[in-house]
């Protein structure tokens, strides 16, 4: 069954420095005295990242954090030896290994497991935009996303977080508010009348009143009657949405999500949400309540282990500029998933390898940044560790996250590279992402170039996977799958010499191919496959591993 709804601390708070400054962060709460310093600082530095589309420069990054130069450059560089960031030049970006943190609370959930298919399901058949969100505090947070495309389009992204009162789930989240709930609500409406914490919306034209605020309760109330919710325009002109709660198996377990049809008014009326689209929304949520229902628990698996022990290696080898505590603090949010929603101290401490106290003073900082929940002994993740890139990465695409490995390979071999994905003929390769090298002579293929795919290594990659379960076409194409690789010497071009390797999804199919080529008098055939089979095969590898986290929870486009 999936975990319960927890609360945490107001998202719109900015952590600060660390305890001994003076600084207050959460709902005016002193930093508690045995938190992690350097764990604040690195969480302030990702969600910075967060919301300025996961690309900042240091001096950016230093003023919007409010931290030292100094500080910034090690938690940066921290970050990036964690493979959670990437520096390029002065510039850091978020990369998708990042998403494995709200993979966790994602995989902890269950949720997204268990209805995505269903909502997915429901977005084909009324070509609707289709998502879920959780309550977060006074505000809601996308789980999933089932987006249609078309010109005009939604641009919500999983995990960011929306004001409660301008939403369709929210009122209906709402209804299980207690009186501490609403005050919260009422305090941040006092201190943000324009919803400017709240980047994923457009801020109020207006500050709002009164009268806004009473409209709420009195949308709430109606939710509470009805059982379903609407957002007629609230967040901007002609976005309209209905919504209905998805309940626990549990009857004391309430709202476990809520489940919303978006549209635009060109296509629906507020009034023709509630006529044409409501009751299919309504039967499709049932269908989740029943998989809810009949889930088993998940298979438990091996509990994972010494899962930070990597950061105890010498500084001689994680570089001087490496932060201990920060690396060891960000594992600790790995040691939850399926399976194992609600863990005890003693569990994240074997989980991870790191000492009682160790780990008990990483989840004291989590609890009080609102990233985790307490029941008793337990602790729970929050879907506030969404918070931590995943809205960003969330639309990564697959040319976008090969290309860093791209410009490494090519830095190391001297060779171009390119990545390629096989056309929607079959017939042919579209090149999707590259890297050149800085030759006189060199290879000049640019992205959205389509190749005959047989007469190419990228080709003969793909094909090779792509007629893996029918009769086998070539002998070549049968020793490409054999050997894992493909050579093609001079048959493309005159003084062209290609080499490529396969890139696999989650499922092991191969999506794309990566390949070097370079002219033929630069290595011979034997050399290529001595000198650039292991450094593609490894890149490849690179790739993979992003994809693989980035494509759990999220569709990650192909081109």
């Amino acid at each position: 069954m999936p975990a319960k709804r927890t609360t945490e601390t107001p998202e719109g708070s900015t952590p600060p420095a660390g305890p001994g400054k003076g600084a207050v962060s959460v709902e005016g709460r002193e930093v508690p005295a045995e938190a992690v310093t350097p764990l604040i600082r690195g969480v302030a530095v990702l969600r910075e990242l967060t919301e300025a589309g996961g690309t900042l420069s240091l001096s950016a990054l230093e003023r919007a954090s409010g931290l030292a130069r100094s500080t910034v450059d090690r938690v940066t560089a921290t970050l990036a030896r964690m493979g959670y960031v990437r520096l390029d030049g002065r510039d850091v970006h978020l990369s998708p290994r990042l998403m494995e943190l709200g993979n966790a609370y994602l995989s902890a959930l269950r949720l997204p497991a268990l209805l995505s298919p269903h909502a997915d399901a429901l977005a084909d058949e009324l070509d609707e935009s289709v998502s879920l969100a959780v309550a977060d505090r006074d505000g809601i947070r996308f789980i999933h996303q089932a987006t249609r495309r078309r010109a005009m389009s939604l641009s919500f992204r999983i995990g960011d977080l929306l004001p409660a009162e301008r939403t369709a789930p929210g009122p209906l989240f709402a209804t299980e508010w207690t009186a501490a709930d609403w005050q919260r609500w009422r305090e941040r409406r006092a201190a943000d009348p324009r919803d400017l914490s709240f980047t994923a919306v457009p801020p109020r034209a207006y500050g709002g009143d009164a009268e806004d605020d009473e409209a709420f309760v009195r949308r709430t109330r109606e939710a509470s009657t009805r059982g379903w919710a609407l957002d007629d325009q609230l967040i901007e002109p002609g976005l309209v949405a209905i919504s209905v709660p998805v309940r626990h198996p549990d009857p004391e377990g309430g709202i476990a999500g809520v489940a919303s049809v978006v549209s635009h008014t060109s296509r629906h009326t507020a009034r023709g949400l509630r006529t044409t689209l409501l009751p299919r929304l309504r039967s499709a949520v049932r269908t989740m309540e029943r998989e809810l229902q009949a889930a088993p628990p998940p298979e438990p698996g091996p509990p994972p282990s010494d899962l930070a022990l990597w950061t105890g290696a010498s500084k001689q080898r994680l570089g001087r500029e490496f932060i201990e505590s920060l690396a060891r603090g960000l594992t600790v949010l790995t040691a939850f998933g399926e399976g194992r929603p609600e863990l005890t101290l003693t569990e994240v401490s074997q989980a991870t390898g790191l000492a009682r106290a160790t780990a008990r003073r990483a989840l004291i900082t989590y609890e009080h940044l609102g990233l985790v929940a307490t029941a008793g002994r337990t602790f729970t993740l929050t879907p506030r560790v969404l918070s931590l890139g995943f809205p960003p990465l969330s639309r990564t695409s697959l040319p976008a996250i090969a290309q860093p490995h791209l410009a490494d390979l090519t830095s190391r071999i001297h060779e171009s590279t390119s990545l390629a994905v096989l056309a929607d003929s079959g017939e042919e390769i579209q090149y999707t992402a590259r890297a050149a090298t800085a030759r006189v002579l060199s290879v000049n293929i640019t992205v959205g170039t389509r190749l005959p795919a047989y007469a190419t290594a990228l080709g003969r990659v793909l094909l090779a996977d792509a007629y893996d379960d029918a009769p086998t076409p070539t002998e070549t194409l049968t020793s490409v799958r054999t050997q894992g690789y493909a050579l093609v010497d001079e048959e493309l071009e005159e003084g062209l010499r290609s080499i490529a390797v396969p890139i696999r999804d989650r499922s092991g199919r191969v999506v794309a191919a990566l390949s070097a080529a370079m002219h033929a008098s630069r290595r011979t055939p034997s050399e290529c496959v001595t000198d650039l089979v292991p450094e593609l095969t490894a890149t490849a590898a690179r790739i993979q591993t992003d994809l693989h986290t980035a494509a759990r929870f999220t569709h990650v486009p192909l081109t």
